[in-house]
């Protein structure tokens, strides 16, 4: 995805919800299939299980619980996201929970679910790791949960529940433990969701410390996610996690390091400047909920990214192209696009208007698998600029396209012409505009040989 999750609520909650959004296994999944778990253990509000273990296993792997957006499933979420190539890679083993209630969205509100062994969703999900551990040789320091939206809010709860258990989680669009807490039976908490749940740090870091009282031991780690324009789960909660967060581990809520890891990204740590520190937090300036989820970052954060010893040899060829780390993967859920993002035009690359092509296509692909993302950025070269704009060309045999941001793009496949949004209508001389999508292939994950841009051919990069 780049999941776009709207959440779920009441009559506010069913229209949010709508956007926000098997084979019994005594023994382990086999290798590089995702495979429904059952009879795993105590599930007291009937989640699914699913679990993907890649053909080379570490000899000590690490697990990650990876949870899905409301209106989801683990299934999505695992051919939507990442986690899995990148488990093939690195040797760590992936559990998709899945939700089977209607609304499909977690249990992050009942008080069940904000206390450890109360109930609810948390305890199936902890059930989901004492089955892995009991059949595999999983590090017990090296237990790991992600998710987005419901699933981020998820993330919080499993770290607030389970502190012993789980060493850092990595929350996309979500919000801190406790803010969507109910006593109504509700799901939803349009207070939370509108960004207008505020606490002081110290009450912030109570809730999550109430969740197991008398724990004195060590706090997950951090890292949390949030667009500027998130229309579902609004941005002050991203700065209401960063509180809680920082009183848990006990830090300054002033950073310690501060970069900006590519256009329109905040990136700040606290506690440590490294890539490991114990709480990180990335705003996406302009980024709608719908925003991109960056699983090798994630992965990154939590030391998953070392080549692990193995166990054996793979039974299976693992993926000849590694997975990309950038750009992050949108997920398969339809996105809406982006909100505008002021630019300042940049000057052109080549000498132009000049003689020959008023327009270039920088065209870069990034392929797993069976899968790929594009990049594409259009500059336009002549004196007035493009007013309404429309990018003609073919995509090579076997490719189709899934989901696509900041164009819209007719067919999915052979001749296809990628057309301006509301927001990006307009390039001036000069300027450019990116855009992408996220396709399937069959095996050719070439480039396209040529573009149109209005009808005029471009210079290709």
């Amino acid at each position: 995805m780049r999941p776009r999750i709207k959440l779920l609520g009441t009559a506010l909650v069913a229209a949010a919800l709508t956007a926000l959004a098997a084979i019994a296994a005594p023994t382990p999944a086999s290798a590089a299939t995702l495979t429904q778990v059952t009879n795993f253990g105590a599930n007291p509000s009937n989640l699914q299980m699913y679990l993907y273990v890649p053909n080379t296993v570490a000899a000590r792997p690490g697990l990650l619980v990876a949870v899905h957006y409301c209106t989801g499933s683990g299934p999505a979420f695992y051919s939507g996201t990442q986690y899995a190539a990148l488990a093939d890679r690195y040797g760590y083993i992936v559990v998709y929970p899945s939700v089977t209630r209607s609304s499909k969205c977690f249990d992050v509100s009942s008080p069940q679910a904000l206390r450890r062994d109360g109930g609810s969703d948390p305890v199936g999900i902890k059930s989901m790791v004492d089955y892995v551990r009991s059949r595999y040789a999983v590090d017990p320091n090296r237990i790991f949960a992600t998710g987005t939206s419901s699933g981020a809010m998820m993330t919080n709860v499993l770290l607030g529940d389970y502190p012993d258990v789980f060493a850092a989680g990595a929350a996309f669009a979500g919000v801190p433990f406790g803010c969507f807490a109910t006593t109504d039976g509700s799901e939803w908490n349009s207070q939370c969701a509108n960004g207008q749940v505020t606490k002081t740090a110290q009450q912030w870091g109570d809730l999550v410390r109430n969740a197991y009282p008398g724990y004195t031991g060590k706090r997950p780690r951090m890292q949390v996610w949030h667009g500027t324009n998130d229309e579902t789960l609004r941005y002050p909660n991203f700065g209401e996690e960063v509180k809680q967060w920082t009183n848990v581990q006990g830090l300054s809520q002033t950073p310690t390091f501060t970069d900006t890891p590519q256009a329109g990204y905040t990136r700040t740590r606290y506690g440590g400047s490294g890539g490991t520190a114990p709480v990180e937090a990335i705003s996406m300036q302009g980024v709608t909920h719908n925003l991109p989820v960056d699983a090798a970052q994630a992965i990154r954060f939590f030391g998953l990214d070392a080549p692990p010893p193995t166990t054996a040899p793979p039974t299976t060829a693992p993926p000849t192209t590694p997975p990309p780390t950038t750009p992050p993967v949108p997920t398969t859920t339809p996105p809406t696009p982006y909100p505008p993002t002021p630019t300042t035009p940049a000057p052109p690359t080549t000498p132009g208007p000049g003689p020959g092509p008023l327009c270039r296509v920088e065209y870069t692909v990034n392929a797993w698998g069976t899968g790929l993302t594009t990049a594409i950025k259009i500059t336009t070269y002549n004196d007035t600029g493009v007013v309404g704009w429309n990018l003609a060309f073919t995509l090579p045999a076997g490719q189709t396209i899934t989901s696509g941001w900041n164009a819209t793009y007719s067919p999915t496949s052979g001749a296809v012409t990628a057309r301006n949004v509301s927001y990006n209508g307009s390039i001036p001389p000069g300027g450019s505009v990116s855009i992408g999508f996220q396709a399937n292939h069959t095996g050719d994950a070439g480039k396209p040989s040529s573009f149109t841009l209005n009808g005029s051919p471009c210079s290709v990069a």
